[in-house]
């Protein structure tokens, strides 16, 4: 007996699933708010140097340089960048901030991933958002200076991710097998996108930093309250030998769904998961890199990560390299959100993981490059041609970055497929800390940051070429599979269509 039989049992798509999605929903649009917030409060608005930024600023006939108006809107937003004089030659202090930020994502990402696996996902959903809601709180409340600047986007960092992903994987454990990739990517794709396009308003409506931070936070207690009436990951209690836990957990969604469990089937089940506990032989990590082949696909599984998440967020963030209001920028390039995610569910299972990788990064690139040039001659052209490369390079990125993790959880082994993530994904985050620093360059030379991204999102589209296809394929289970894996592929088969018939089925162990 299975866990997905128990599942099914339970009812695998019933209330008790379309409550935890809509949690989901609400975790994916709250945890866009907190990610994307730091962008805002960050933002630049006076002009520096090279750019060219004029957004004709009055107020009842009075210009205002702390702040920005609209036509027809007579709305302004303060930012804290401005509120502290950290523009042109002082933004680097921005850029400080903004790195202690990623600092505290890349430890918070390690020890409450680490907390995870021994107290349960449903600890740390709780902690991550209480991170973020303190984090917050205390930017707006403490004596504005660099150091508790600093020290309080640290603890609202600490948040990013964990706030996220253990939803995340709650959810997927009580989901319907079958419909887990469409019902995850689809709310995501339309929450968080919604979330994206609905959090420069929040800051343009509220006018201020201080208001807009208290404004997103506030909604945030909902998860830490919602996280008691959660069932905890069934997959977890197992690993830790909690049977009758699991069991309990199942039992809830049952009542939920209005099934029953029988006794029998649960005495079944139990005899299973003992069986299987038996036979669990563990892995480590350093065994991703003990042997040559499995060597070289981590490191190039960690440096397509470090590149997507530091082009991820760069790319978000830069919104005052155009001669275009900032917030309907990011507005409009947020809007890429969920068309990539409709692409990624309807051609990511045609044409593989791997072409979807090497494709995605390559156009990240030329658009990138593309946006360089248009940057330097930004004076000739309108900034709507600016801004349609700009949305573009996002729109690729966001294939890139969603598809990602999927395709990482697909190589790596099963055996050490927990630690294996998460280290990737810390490690990613820390290239994240470079983000504000790359687009400060922009004060020396106007194309530097997309130039830096063109290159390095070439580059990763360059390394994904030596990784293996895992459509249609039985994935690696042990460290000795993950070594024998796709070596007898040419590193350009990718390119060729081949018939489903001409593989064996991708595996899930």
């Amino acid at each position: 007996m299975t866990v997905e039989e128990l599942l099914r049992r339970s009812g695998d798509f019933g209330p008790a699933q379309l409550w935890l999605l809509s949690l989901f929903c609400a975790v994916n649009l709250l945890s866009s708010f907190h990610y994307f917030a730091q962008t805002f409060i960050s933002l630049n608005l006076k002009t520096c140097g090279s750019q060219h930024i004029d957004y004709n600023v009055t107020n009842n006939g009075v210009n205002n340089t702390l702040g920005v108006i609209f036509p027809e809107m007579d709305v302004k937003f303060h930012s804290l960048s401005n509120e502290m004089g950290w523009t042109c030659e002082e933004g680097w202090k921005m850029a400080l901030v903004q790195s202690t930020y990623f600092i505290g994502s890349v430890l918070g990402t390690l020890v409450l991933g680490i907390l995870a696996d021994s107290l349960g996902r449903l600890p740390m959903l709780f902690t991550a958002n209480v991170f973020a809601i303190t984090g917050n709180i205390m930017t707006v409340y403490l004596p504005a200076n660099l150091w508790s600047l600093s020290l309080s986007r640290f603890i609202a960092g600490v948040a990013v991710d964990t706030n996220f992903f253990m939803m995340y994987i709650i959810v997927m454990e009580y989901i319907k097998p079958s419909f887990r990739t469409f019902g995850l990517n689809f709310c995501i794709g339309v929450w968080y996108c919604v979330g994206c396009m609905t959090v420069p308003w929040l800051a343009v409506y509220t006018q201020h930093w201080r208001l807009f931070l208290v404004v997103i936070s506030i909604p945030m207690v909902i998860i830490p309250i919602s996280t008691f009436f959660m069932p905890e990951s069934a997959q977890w209690l197992l690993s830790r030998g909690k049977t009758e836990d699991a069991i309990r957990c199942f039992k809830k969604i049952a009542t939920i769904n209005k099934k029953e469990l029988s006794t029998d089937f649960i005495e079944q089940f139990k005899a299973t998961v003992s069986t299987q506990n038996a036979e669990i032989k563990n892995g480590d990590l350093i065994g991703l890199f003990r042997t040559p082949r499995l060597r070289r696909k981590t490191c190039i599984l960690v440096f397509k990560t470090m590149v997507l998440t530091l082009c991820y967020d760069a790319m978000s963030r830069n919104i005052n390299s155009i001669d275009m209001d900032p917030f309907l920028l990011f507005t409009i390039t947020s809007s890429s959100i969920f068309p990539s995610c409709l692409v990624i569910l309807i051609f990511q299972d045609r044409i593989g993981r791997k072409a979807m990788a090497v494709f995605s990064l390559l156009l990240t690139g030329v658009f990138n490059l593309v946006q360089g040039i248009i940057l330097l001659y930004q004076k000739d052209l309108s900034p709507t041609a600016l801004a349609a490369a700009g949305l573009l390079a996002r729109f690729a990125v966001n294939i890139a970055y969603n598809s990602g993790t999927q395709y990482a959880a697909e190589l790596i082994p099963t055996q050490v497929r927990g630690q294996g993530l998460a280290t990737i994904h810390v490690i990613g985050y820390g290239a994240a800390f470079f983000s504000p620093h790359i687009l400060y360059l922009s004060n020396k030379w106007i194309s530097t940051p997309e130039t830096i991204l063109a290159i390095l999102s070439i580059a990763g589209a360059a390394f994904c070429i030596f990784l293996p296809e895992t459509l249609n394929k039985s994935l690696p289970t042990t460290l000795e599979d993950g070594e024998l894996f796709g070596e007898d592929e040419n590193p350009w088969d990718f390119l060729k269509r081949k018939k489903a018939a001409d593989t064996e089925k991708t595996g899930n162990p």
